[in-house]
């Protein structure tokens, strides 16, 4: 056996800078999630003439370059062979001498130039057992190549990667090719080891990107299985769920279920039958208690390792919003956008809720919450100021009694109950209603939701309006609402219209006005006397002449605090998903008091920001350590330093402050 041995460590800095360079975008390292933060560490690379740079070949035993200063040119891929090579070396065990690199390929009687990047052998150290082909990491898979490959080779299994992505073709028979494995065996192991290997869930993976997974998903499977995409990828994040649950908590050893197992029909039996059913009567208000996974085995089987390594539960923050942004992602085609309705980026969220401060004792409501960043990031600013020496349980208990959601799309309440789940809230407020319709709360549907809002009910001494208000809950005593309304389309429905004052003029009532409209009155009714607000609303309300009226309504009924304008691209998203390039302001506003009088004059809080976080295309926009800008295409993980996103809203946020305190306002006083 051959004796492997590394570069010492001390020139990682440098490398880190070469790699940048042979790589042409400083992101790339920030999302080889295929490779470990050590095996990333491991490799090493110098400058081996004036302006050429190079890597020593863990085989080869020779210097291979990798990057030309000058001509500003080189080989990704070399890079992403070497790191395979420690992988394979120091991950799975495997000795170099079962391992050769740059094998020419037997086609037939023909030897072509083609030549596979890694072979690893059986023991014989004659039979191929494992072909790699590697690529840049901006380079699409190439599955056919891969097998041809293995074909002519006589291989078992294939791996196809370019650092960022992979997928694993097994051959069980000459002929026949399973796709859908999650790694490949160890030095230790079989293939046929794989399917019986069992995991726990400590040993699930934090760091991995859902956009991707739902994308092979739907490439492989769904869209060719005349299911609902949506629904059968939510039927198994909530198996997977139920599984870790089940794992951590309950489960001697945590072991987990949710795996590949050889059989498809064993498969979708414990995905299915055990974890999926576990999973509604769990959470029974999120599925129909007859629902079950509309997959065959056999198309169920391909979709589980996609899944069966990663860990939601227990997820970081960071973790959480690349979870969030691919439900954003996910949504997209099936119920966003259609009434203008678009998910919120966090940093604008967070931006919201630091403004606003919201302390453990006061009750916080959504009425349009979508996937529910405003609660999410309201629950979190709690946690870590008022309750950040508190038990789990305490924590827990004030999610359950002061966080409320609302939102018409069944899908979006679902997934805000998903995402809130896993941040660890316990359980929720969270329904679907119509929040602009009163009589979408009148009936047996509203039952649960009226229940849970009884308290909040505003009283009426008029015994007539209180009656009212206890059938349609259009008042209520909230202390903070944050939202992001649909702000297209109109209303035209005159049931719905007459519940509202901005849909009469001169004592008629109009024929259609803008959704987003109703949605200021309504969130004002929603807030008890000195209750504030943070709403996402189209510039055109702030200054087109035509409405001037709403203006003037709005100086009525409450106190203007601050006006923040949002970067052009802040709610764009890349394709293929479906964002906005709509101009977007926040309002922020503290209503009046019962027997508070309008104050005709006082400062108003302004501000513009000049960096939404985004570039022209919607993809994220980070800083590195060395203040490097790096796109988030690919998607971002933390291997190589510490990222920040390039934008200027906490800044925003940090100035309002320091308002709020001058003026005196009393939730930033206390």
């Amino acid at each position: 056996m051959n004796k492997i041995s590394y570069k010492p460590l001390e020139e990682e800095v440098k490398t880190d800078e070469i790699l940048d360079m042979v790589f042409k975008d400083s992101s790339v390292k920030h999302g080889l999630q295929e490779f470990s933060k050590e095996i990333l560490r491991r490799i090493n690379a110098f400058e081996k003439e004036n302006g050429k740079f190079y890597v020593r070949c863990l085989k080869r035993g020779k210097d291979i370059f990798i990057y030309d200063k000058n001509k500003k040119t080189g080989k990704p891929e070399e890079v992403i062979r070497q790191l395979w090579l420690i992988k394979l070396t120091q991950g799975y065990k495997y000795p170099l001498d079962r391992i050769e690199v740059e094998k020419s390929v037997q086609f037939g009687l023909e030897v072509r130039e083609k030549s596979a990047d890694i072979v690893l052998y059986k023991d014989d150290k004659i039979t191929p057992y494992v072909i790699f082909e590697l690529k840049q990491p901006n380079a699409k898979k190439a599955e056919e190549q891969l097998k041809s490959y293995l074909s002519a080779e006589g291989a078992e299994g294939g791996v196809w990667s370019n650092g960022i992505q992979k997928f694993i073709l097994y051959r069980p028979y000459p002929k026949e090719y399973i796709t859908t494995l999650s790694d490949i065996p160890n030095v230790n192991q079989t293939w046929d080891d794989l399917f019986e290997e069992k995991r726990t869930y400590n040993e699930l993976q934090e760091k991995f990107d859902l956009s991707f997974i739902i994308s092979r998903l739907e490439e492989m499977v769904l869209a060719q299985a005349g299911v609902n995409v949506f629904e059968e990828v939510f039927k198994l994040i909530y198996a997977k769920l139920y599984d870790e649950d089940q794992a951590k908590n309950l489960r001697p050893k945590k072991e987990v279920h949710f795996r590949q197992y050889k059989e498809p029909k064993k498969t979708y039996a414990v995905i299915n039958d055990e974890l999926f059913k576990g999973a509604i009567k769990e959470w029974e208000d999120i599925f129909n208690p007859l629902s079950k996974i509309d997959l065959t085995p056999e198309q169920l089987q391909i979709c589980v390792p996609f899944l069966e390594d990663k860990k939601f539960f227990g997820s970081g923050r960071e973790e959480l919003e690349i979870i969030d942004r691919a439900f954003e992602h996910l949504i997209a085609e099936v119920s966003k956008g259609q009434k203008g309705q678009y998910f919120t980026p966090r940093n604008v969220i967070k931006m919201c809720v630091k403004m606003l401060n919201p302390q453990k004792d006061e009750h916080i409501v959504d009425p349009a919450c979508g996937s529910g960043g405003f609660l999410l990031h309201t629950m979190y600013w709690v946690w870590d100021n008022d309750l950040k020496s508190a038990s789990l349980t305490a924590k827990q208990k004030y999610a359950n009694r002061y966080l409320y959601g609302i939102d018409f799309d069944d899908n979006m309440r679902r997934i805000s109950q998903a995402l809130m789940l896993i941040a660890g809230d316990g359980r929720h407020n969270i329904f679907k209603r119509n929040s602009l319709d009163g009589r979408d709360w009148i009936g047996e549907q509203a039952e649960q939701a009226r229940a849970s809002l009884k308290s909040l009910l505003k009283h009426f001494e008029n015994s007539k309006q209180e009656e009212e208000n206890r059938k349609v809950y259009r008042y209520l005593n909230f202390d903070i609402l944050m939202t992001n309304p649909p702000f297209a389309g109109e209303i035209t429905d005159s049931g719905l219209l007459r519940q509202y004052e901005f849909a009469k003029k001169n004592g008629k009532l109009k024929q259609k006005v803008e959704r987003h409209l109703l949605f200021i009155e309504r969130s004002l009714d929603s807030l008890r006397p000195g209750g504030r607000m943070a709403i996402v609303l189209p510039q055109g309300v702030y200054n087109n002449t035509n409405m001037e009226w709403i203006r003037l309504w709005l100086f009525e009924k409450a106190r203007i605090l601050a006006v923040v304008g949002l970067e052009g691209n802040t709610f764009k998203l890349p394709a293929p998903a479906k964002g906005t390039g709509t101009r977007t302001s926040v309002l922020f506003l503290r209503k009046w008091e019962k027997d508070e009088d309008p104050l005709d004059d006082y400062s108003i809080f302004m501000a513009v920001s000049k960096k939404s976080g985004k570039d022209n295309s919607g993809e994220y926009i980070f800083l590195d350590e060395k203040g490097q800008r790096i796109k988030s295409e690919g998607g971002i993980f933390e291997t190589s330093g510490k990222l920040k996103l390039d934008d200027d809203l906490d800044e925003v946020a940090e100035a309002f402050i320091k308002f709020a305190k001058k003026e005196k306002f009393e939730w930033w006083n206390k």
